[in-house]
């Protein structure tokens, strides 16, 4: 295993929840001697600086100064949530067994989440001795694991099966002896009673290659982690121009991103704007020079179902990016864009894909657009191909 597949699985078994994944980008910025901005706080951007800021802990974005004027924005644009349950308010249950109460975050594959260890991590609010304080929680054991109904009460399992998710994946915690006792868990690892929670499911089972020749690699929450810690890299090991790179990696894009630090807000383009006020460049006038790679993960040709697939632009793992094309604007590849995007990785010798959805089946939509919705720049929609994309273990 060479050092960099090492990287991403350490990180990507630490990141268990879109708080610990954004935690995580941010410890290598700070390793890398970015400072910390804060949006409530007056800014003094210098040239040659380097600063990041975050938004509601699940958003992080990173740029550095130019020594000389910049000419525009080279961005880039990932997301660090994934399809999970999430913890309800109230959630313990008890009868004959004690129980948490979830609901379902993004478009998730219910059926992988059955039979395995599970545990808890998210951000908690908390009442301590010193006031009201929020921190990053994560249960470091097997503590949960929602059963499948046996074969002989449900003889119709293997033929299909609609999932009630207020009924079929409700997480057991043990007997009725443990009725509150989850709880109690959760707030001992936080150290004090937690008043708020965002708090998740994950499963337990780490990163792994795999596969005869050890080609593939398998983890929770690939898609889109494994984009938002590549993009990280790049932006990191970038060499300087006099162009200001920046790295943005949102949260909600699995629900649509409208949230106050998804791709639908005024996070970049308020990042933006007061980076044209700083260093006095014209907004629109820096735009115009400005181009967005938006970076989450494609399907690849699947084994077994081949028809699933647009013949002529089905790519596979290992070999190279993908561009994502869609006529209507799902992704946002044009002739330009593309083009411009291909000689990138020709000149970087980097092999290229392409990938459309089969004209009869709709596919899903990602950053490029929304982004674009509220800073108007050129862009392109690239991704690494991958298998079981939304499971809970992809």
């Amino acid at each position: 295993m060479d050092s960099r597949t090492k990287a991403l699985m350490d990180y990507l078994d630490k990141a268990h929840s879109v708080f610990h994944a954004v935690a995580g980008l941010v410890d290598v910025l700070q390793a890398q001697g970015y400072e910390a901005l804060h949006e409530c706080d007056a800014w003094n951007l210098v040239p040659g600086g380097k600063y990041y800021l975050t938004r509601g802990g699940s958003a992080v974005m990173a740029f550095r100064i130019p020594a000389a004027a910049p000419q525009g924005f080279l961005m880039s644009a990932s997301h660090a949530d994934r399809p999970a349950f999430k913890v309800k308010e109230n959630g313990e249950q008890a009868a004959a067994y004690a129980k948490l109460a979830v609901e379902r975050y993004g478009g998730m594959i219910i059926a992988p989440w059955l039979d395995r260890p599970l545990s808890i991590a998210g951000r908690v609010t908390v009442e301590t001795k010193d006031g009201i304080e929020s921190c990053l929680l994560d249960v470091d054991g097997d503590l949960l694991l929602i059963p499948s109904v046996a074969i002989h009460m449900n003889r119709k399992a293997n033929e299909g099966y609609a999932w009630n998710p207020a009924v079929d994946t409700l997480p057991l915690a043990g007997s009725e002896k443990a009725a509150g006792q989850v709880w109690e868990c959760l707030e001992q690892a936080a150290g004090g009673k937690i008043l708020g929670h965002d708090l998740y499911l994950y499963v337990r089972q780490k990163a792994t290659v795999w596969g005869v020749e050890e080609e593939y690699i398998s983890s929770m929450a690939l898609d889109d982690l494994l984009c938002a810690w590549c993009c990280t890299k790049g932006f990191l090991n970038a060499r300087t121009t006099d162009v200001l790179p920046m790295l943005c990696v949102f949260d909600s894009e699995e629900v649509g991103s409208g949230s106050y630090q998804g791709a639908a807000s005024d996070f970049l383009q308020s990042v933006l704007t007061r980076v044209c006020q700083q260093l006095d460049m014209p907004y629109a006038q820096a735009l115009a020079q400005s181009f967005l790679v938006s970076a989450d993960n494609a399907h690849a040709l699947h084994p077994n179902h081949p028809e699933l697939a647009d013949a002529a632009n089905a790519p596979l793992p290992g070999k190279g990016i993908v561009i994502k094309h869609n006529a209507n604007q799902r992704y946002t590849p044009d002739g330009v864009s593309a083009a411009l995007m291909r000689k990138v990785c020709e000149k970087a010798n980097v092999p290229v894909q392409t990938y459309c959805n089969r004209a009869d089946m709709p596919g899903g939509s990602t950053l490029g657009c929304i982004s674009v919705g509220h800073v108007s720049v050129p862009s392109v929609d690239i991704g690494l191909p991958q298998l079981a994309m939304h499971s809970a273990y992809e």
